[in-house]
């Protein structure tokens, strides 16, 4: 927005609101406004439009704290309204009556009172622009810095565990070369014209969105600094510290905050997102909290019952028994040998029992594998779930 704009518009006229309104005040009238007037609701009424549009604008300004500040600043020096009561008029180009605002702010205590870039400079130091051409500034609106992403590969029992990975990121420090502006020494970058320096341009929804032009960044870079091509970051690599927390899944984003790359202006850092892989285990799988384990008996040992040692991931083995016909497929738990969970305490481990039938029987076994089923005499379990079917 420009010095003449915040000057010379009301928006707490445009949006009826008083110059000490709350944000919840300001939110309300513009929703309504623009409730009342969004060109969907009047396709081709230009009025609507255009009030549309000043309401947003409006908007723009007095929901934002430092843009109302920057704007209550200026108006009090002289704006329509001001204690100054002076307009901004094309006096100093010649032609039509009017006050010179410069030669105004000169005359009051002699030309070295103000300096010689008189109000412009003043106003410019507010918003972030040269006022008389003699100077560039840019604008100073502190802007977050960008997320970023990273990987890391762990094994099976870190990921249990947790643990501490390395990660080698690329440099976050300015530039040395242009001391992070972007552009080449001798050159500065310039206020983006689209959204005169504010990084984002209002929709026609009234929601606020990246400009086209700087993509949010606010400044244009003219001259891209023949070091960095105009990041004002510079190359390189350094390593990162990042602790991946116990019972962490494979795929898992775990977000490190204020890690990310540097804001802009004073604006705070963003946060890294470090995606995990996570290595699969010869022996153990996952259900959540809970560690999964498949363990073989023999048929003896299901018919007739056993007790048997079981693998844990980080205490040894432990005894389970196993009642006389087990199926094969049936799960048992033990509890407390899982993952840590997030909230403390542990998850179970989950044993489940597979039969393990022999690939060959010699003479004297399969003799006595067919006396078995003689004695035994057991009714075909497929006529069982045949009959279920039908």
């Amino acid at each position: 927005m420009s010095t003449k704009d915040y000057l010379e518009k009301d928006y707490y006229k445009v949006l009826g609101v008083p110059k000490n309104a709350k944000p919840e005040q300001i939110k309300k009238a513009f929703r309504k406004i623009a409730r009342e007037n969004h060109p969907d609701q009047h396709p081709g009424d230009k009025k609507a439009e255009e009030r549309f549009k000043q309401a947003s604008e409006a908007n723009d300004v007095l929901s934002d704290p430092a843009k109302r500040k920057e704007y209550d600043e200026t108006r009090s020096l002289g704006g329509p309204g001001g204690p100054g009561g002076f307009r901004f008029n094309r006096s100093a180009q010649g032609g039509g009556p009017g006050v010179n605002v410069n030669d105004l702010f000169r005359n009051m205590g002699g030309a070295g009172s103000m300096g010689a870039g008189g109000l412009g400079d003043i106003l410019g130091g507010l918003f972030g622009q040269g006022g008389t051409g003699t100077s560039t500034r840019v604008n100073a609106t502190p802007r977050r810095g960008a997320d970023v992403e990273g990987q890391a590969s762990i094994s099976f029992m870190d990921a249990v565990e947790g643990t501490t990975v390395k990660l080698r990121m690329l440099s976050d420090d300015p530039c040395p070369v242009c001391h992070g502006t972007g552009a080449e020494p001798g050159t500065m970058p310039r206020v983006c014209p689209t959204c005169e320096g504010s990084g984002v341009q209002v929709s026609m929804n009234g929601t606020t969105v990246p400009c086209p032009t700087c993509h949010g960044r606010g400044l244009i870079v003219d001259h891209p600094c023949h070091a960095c091509h105009g990041s004002g970051r510079a190359e390189g690599t350094h390593t990162m510290q990042i602790r991946i927390p116990a019972g962490v899944t494979d795929g898992q984003r775990i977000r490190v905050r204020g890690k990310g790359a540097s804001g802009e202006n004073g604006g705070a850092r963003g946060d890294l997102y470090v995606k995990v892989q996570v290595a699969p285990d010869k022996v153990f799988g996952r259900s959540g909290d809970n560690l999964t384990v498949k363990v073989p008996v023999t048929f003896p040992e299901a018919a007739l019952g056993t007790e048997i040692s079981v693998p844990t991931l980080t205490s040894g083995a432990v005894r389970l028994r196993i009642p006389a016909g087990t199926p094969s497929g049936r799960t048992f738990r033990v509890r407390g040998k899982g993952v840590s969970k997030v909230k403390g305490g542990h998850g179970d481990l989950l044993v489940t029992i597979e039969v393990s039938v022999p690939s060959h029987l010699d003479k004297k076994a399969t003799e006595a594998l067919k006396a078995y089923a003689g004695v035994v005499n057991e009714p075909n379990p497929r006529d069982a779930a045949t009959s279920d079917e039908s």
